[in-house]
């Protein structure tokens, strides 16, 4: 499954860049929906390039279906990342903890600057579940809670931008 997903912040886009390099914005993102808490396992600077490894787990409801043939605990996946601060654009892959062949996601986001203040997130990527009969199933739900956590973080990142410029 290909998906595309628009974040708008008040925030310019160099502090919303800075914000996702931070290991400590993703102690502000608890609580969110789908998604537990994120946890940061490794952050390396290069220049102007932020490596992070950060474990996520999906906490949203899936159909009895789904959870016949998927253990809902074992949704649990390791994001590796490069973000690129210079140019504001992001490459992710995810390395699942569980079921490594079954789940493979890899993308890319880009922030760019609005005209009329604030800027734009475009979180792009392919999501393949491999899973007899619920594989799209499982992908639709896992790119649902994904939609709805990016909508709930961006008030999370405006205000870390705010208060902390971004680094941290």
């Amino acid at each position: 499954m290909d998906f595309m997903i628009d974040q708008v912040f008040t925030a310019g886009g160099d502090a919303v860049a800075r914000a996702y390099a931070s290991p400590d914005l993703y102690d502000q993102l608890v609580g969110l929906p789908k998604l537990g808490a994120p946890e940061v396992l490794d952050r390396r600077v290069d220049g102007d390039t932020v490596r992070l490894q950060i474990r996520y787990r999906f906490v949203g409801d899936l159909s009895p279906a789904v959870t016949a043939v998927v253990d809902p605990r074992k949704l649990t996946w390791v994001e590796h990342s490069a973000h690129d601060l210079a140019t504001r654009r992001v490459s992710y892959r995810l390395a699942p903890d569980h079921y490594p062949d079954r789940l493979q996601s890899s993308g890319s986001c880009t922030i760019v600057d609005r005209t009329n203040g604030g800027s734009v997130r475009t979180v792009t990527g392919t999501l393949r579940v491999k899973a007899l009969i619920v594989g799209s199933a499982v992908e639709r739900a896992i790119v649902s809670g994904l939609r709805e956590h990016l909508a709930a973080e961006v008030a999370l990142v405006d205000q870390f931008a705010a208060t902390h410029g971004g680094v941290g």
